[in-house]
């Protein structure tokens, strides 16, 4: 039986509904010009104005051969081609189909070299076609980025970003499959200096539409760095708000005091590797107490006013299972868990060269993601509560307006295509746990339909403001919302996101302190928000999608789209490559060895005691098998080593991975690496 306010709100919902419709249409008379912000050289964009790429199916795009990139890529590594080509030539690229075939949404390109390739875009046509029918469309084109953005075909072309990533070190403490940067394992360190890191963080605050960005320093394992916490410090100096560490969480478990350091250098969010809930989900890292890490970790960073999203890579077969398992993780510890977040695997960096097999088997996609959230939690219909995550920038534009011209930033904006990333919010009551999906609550897409026609007016903060809550009351069903969340819970969610009233809910501005901190976690509701982002590999690359990245690199080389640096033509190599700073035992002679933890080797921690809640379903499930039953590989390794035992041969790979392993796993000096017996080592 609903509560008697239930009702109550409902007769306001329909009363906003009348309202509303008077406030529009008085509101679509005479509307006002675009302002130019102070953190733009260009106005506001009205949404009839917004740009969007060619969507829909049958449709064409640009894209890039598997086979011809890293040939060409080997060129200019080994000194036989110019990194210029890749600014003056449209090196490696096809055209690509994406089509409709048999319920599912596929690219198919032919190279007149290497032939036919596709792969698969989505396993629900509905669902695609959603995210691509509500995306919003494109930011402000970036202007005043030309020394930073010049990286040919691959260059960004739309809005700032959303998340700018600095690699502080390609140096990490494990060995991992899959890794997209390939750590420990390319033979040199590129490792960036202090005065590497200050000019990246300067350098792009200086681009135009000038939006409040989170820096994430990533690696590698970014807490080697000696910088690490020099560089989180002079983040917050200049301005921004969101601080984060891309982390396996290993230093942050090891010790209390490194966590206390990181949030008192102004570190907000720990993007944490977590595989999964239980050891098993975890072995395949090959650390013995992997998990207690993890668990070790989310105690003392959120102790000290960090908050933890954790971040899971999911390959179809291997660890997909773990879906259900991560999210029923987050919904049992809501004051600690305000976010999650997957990526579907990139076939990339050790996994380039995955055979098609392998690949097929599992591609895993951002339809499969919302289908395995459905049936393994039961929440969430996919054509109705996922959307692209760049359908806030609706609500980013009218936080914009609402703020007016003199703001030196703007207001975080999520701008992506819709292929990229996706994204469902859960309601959680932090007391009783009960949750819903908001869009099954509040009508997401007749909202953003009513936000826009705000944001085209261009009224003033107050106009602005009440159109909004007209338009949240008369969208939202009471009877949906959990039992004990309100009207009024709703819209001071809304206010707490996008300071309209200016209510002091808790400071997230550079001068934030803990007590902000506690005071914005006192909120009885969790907004959990459970995020895909699919990263681009060579068999699904689509240029459409790099021009508009929200997730560039900083580098020496300017700032490099995410797809583009990791995969695409393979920037990553190249920069690093050029701005080596020693081969690895150049580095290793001169500054020592770091410990890396693998061979299933144990961290040391002080203890394993921690206050979490599991589900001992969860916690004890075994290892995934999936693929053991159909005979595939798991990764890179294993399909090698496979090969090697089917035709009996052994390749220079193998004598140079085994001689990394004993080098900086078993710490054996050069000189004293046997060369035979031979010993396979799965890391």
């Amino acid at each position: 039986m609903h509560r008697p306010v239930k009702y109550f709100e409902k007769a306001l919902t329909v009363a906003a509904n009348g309202a509303w419709h008077v406030f529009e249409r008085l509101n679509r008379i005479s509307p006002n010009p675009s302002f130019t912000p102070a953190w733009s050289e260009k106005p506001l964009l009205k949404s009839w104005q917004k740009t969007k790429p060619t969507l829909g199916w049958p449709r064409t795009t640009d894209s890039l051969c598997p086979k011809c990139i890293p040939e060409a890529r080997d060129q200019i590594l080994n000194g036989d081609g110019e990194v210029s080509t890749l600014v003056n030539e449209k090196v490696g690229e096809i055209k690509a189909q994406i089509i409709e075939r048999d319920g599912e949404i596929r690219m198919i390109k032919d190279c007149p070299i290497h032939g036919h390739f596709e792969d698969i875009m989505a396993v629900d046509v509905e669902f695609f076609k959603h995210l691509e029918d509500v995306f919003p469309g494109r930011d402000i084109r970036a202007h005043n980025d030309e020394k930073l953005h010049n990286h040919g075909s691959s260059t960004i072309k739309h809005g700032r970003g959303s998340v700018l990533t600095i690699d502080l070190t390609n140096r990490c403490n494990m060995m991992c499959d899959p890794c997209f940067m390939d750590a420990n394992q390319v033979g040199f360190v590129h490792e960036l200096s202090w005065d590497d890191i200050k000019t990246m963080l300067d350098n792009a605050a200086t681009i135009k539409p000038k939006r409040q960005m989170s820096v994430q320093f990533s690696g590698g394992e970014p807490t080697l760095s000696p910088y690490f916490l020099d560089a989180v410090r002079y983040a917050r100096k200049i301005g921004y708000i969101s601080t984060q560490a891309a982390t396996n969480g290993i230093e942050f478990a090891k010790s209390p005091e490194f966590a206390r350091e990181a949030a008192a250098a102004g570190l907000r969010y720990a993007y944490l590797q977590f595989d999964g809930i239980g050891n098993a989900a975890n072995s395949h890292r090959r650390v013995g107490n992997l998990f207690d890490v993890k668990l070790q970790a989310v105690e003392n960073l959120y102790a000290n006013g960090v908050d933890i999203v954790p971040v899971t890579t999911l390959i179809n077969g291997v660890n997909n299972e773990q879906v259900g398992s991560l999210i029923r993780f987050a919904l049992d510890n809501p004051k600690k868990i305000p976010f999650l977040a997957f990526q579907p695997v990139s076939f990339t960096g050790r996994d380039e060269e995955v055979t098609e097999d392998r690949r097929f088997a599992q591609r895993y996609t951002l339809s499969h993601l919302a289908h395995d959230v459905k049936t393994q939690t039961g929440l969430g219909e996919p054509a109705r509560d996922w959307y692209p995550i760049s359908f806030l920038g609706t609500f980013s534009d009218w936080a914009d307006l609402i703020h007016g011209p003199g703001r030196d930033w703007g207001q975080f904006s999520c701008g992506c295509h819709p292929n990229c990333g996706v994204g469902m919010a859960i309601m959680v009551d932090k007391e009783t746990k009960e949750s819903a999906p908001v869009t099954s609550f509040l009508n997401g897409d007749r909202l953003a339909e009513d936000v826009k026609s705000l944001n085209d007016a261009a009224r003033g903060h107050f106009l602005s403001g009440l159109g909004m809550a007209l338009s949240v009351m008369r969208n939202y069903n009471p009877f949906k919302a959990p039992s004990q969340f309100t009207l009024k819970s709703l819209l001071e969610k809304f206010d707490k996101t996008y300071g309209v009233t200016g209510k002091d809910y808790g400071k997230v501005t550079p001068d934030r302190t803990f007590e902000d901190i506690e005071k914005r976690r006192q909120d009885r509701w969790n907004f959990l928000f459970i995020a895909g982002m699919w990263f681009q590999d060579l068999f699904n690359y689509d240029f459409r999608r790099t021009e508009q990245c929200i997730i560039p690199y900083a580098t020496q080389e300017g700032e490099i789209s995410f797809c583009a640096y990791n995969t695409g033509i393979g920037w990553r190599q190249i920069v690093e490559k050029m701005h080596m700073n020693a081969t690895l035992n150049k580095w290793y002679e001169e500054r020592g060895r770091h410990q890396i933890y693998a061979g299933n080797k144990d961290v040391n921690l002080p203890t394993v005691d921690h206050s979490l809640l599991l589900n001992a379903g969860d916690v004890h499930k075994g290892v995934q098998t999936d693929l053991d039953e159909k005979g595939i590989a798991k990764n890179a390794r294993e399909e090698q080593r496979l090969a090697r035992q089917a035709t009996l041969q052994r390749t220079p790979e193998d004598e140079r991975m085994e001689k990394l392993y004993r080098e900086q796993i078993m710490n054996e000096t050069p000189e004293a690496t046997p060369k035979a017996p031979i010993v396979q080592i799965d890391v």
